[in-house]
């Protein structure tokens, strides 16, 4: 089984019985949550992504791609073609470690600043390429087209439909059947992280798994 985006809109108003235009014109935003979600809670390989640009002499920040979700690993390239893998830290760590902004060599850490930049201490000493490996928001299925499918919609079309019927009965008030719903979507999110985590053949060093920021 797999949906289109046209299929899912039709099994959602199937599932619910509503065709109401306001319950319509929200079906974009149950896919959209349910997407999220899946995204939030799995680690896929198909999810991953890779990036690279350029960190300027004495600046600190480097700006995040904008599909961007979570970092695995940021490698800064030095002159010789080695890769230096940053150790993912506190933004008050690289604060602590590089008081001095005018301090600079080449970059041992790295922190989420905000939602759109990275910092890195010690700022550069010279321009580097750098390389972030990370995981990334894909193209949600409502901008696919009707016709059109994502990675989702053919891979895991049961987490798909079950976290968008949880949000359209949200919506609708029936409260009664979100517990079904919901038991059915971390059954199938289950399977998924089955899929990417603990059924992987693959081996993975310490830089290829989500670099989080400690928490305090």
């Amino acid at each position: 089984m797999s949906f289109t985006y046209s299929q899912l809109k039709t099994a959602i108003q199937e599932y619910t019985e509503s065709t109401e235009t306001s319950f319509v014109s929200n079906l974009n935003n149950f896919i959209e949550t349910a997407e999220e979600r899946i995204l939030k809670n799995v680690q896929l390989d198909d999810f991953k992504k890779n990036a690279e640009g350029e960190v300027s002499t004495a600046s600190p920040y480097l700006t995040c791609p904008d599909d961007f979700l979570a970092p695995f690993s940021l490698a800064v390239i030095d002159s010789s073609s080695n890769y230096n893998f940053l150790l993912l830290k506190q933004v008050s760590f690289i604060r602590d470690f590089s008081p001095n902004a005018s301090t600079t060599g080449l970059p041992k850490y790295y922190a989420e600043f905000d939602e759109d930049s990275f910092i890195i201490g010690p700022a550069p000493d010279a321009d580097y390429k750098v390389e972030l490996h990370y995981y990334h928001r894909p193209a949600s299925l409502t901008s696919a087209g009707d016709s059109g499918t994502t990675w989702l919609s053919t891979n895991a079309p049961t987490a798909l439909l079950y976290g968008s019927l949880v949000e359209a009965c949200t919506y609708l008030k029936t409260y009664e059947s979100i517990p079904v719903y919901e038991s059915k979507f971390q059954e199938a999110l289950l399977g998924l992280k089955n899929l990417g985590e603990a059924k992987s053949t693959r081996d993975h060093y310490r830089y290829d798994e989500i670099r989080r920021e400690p928490q305090a």
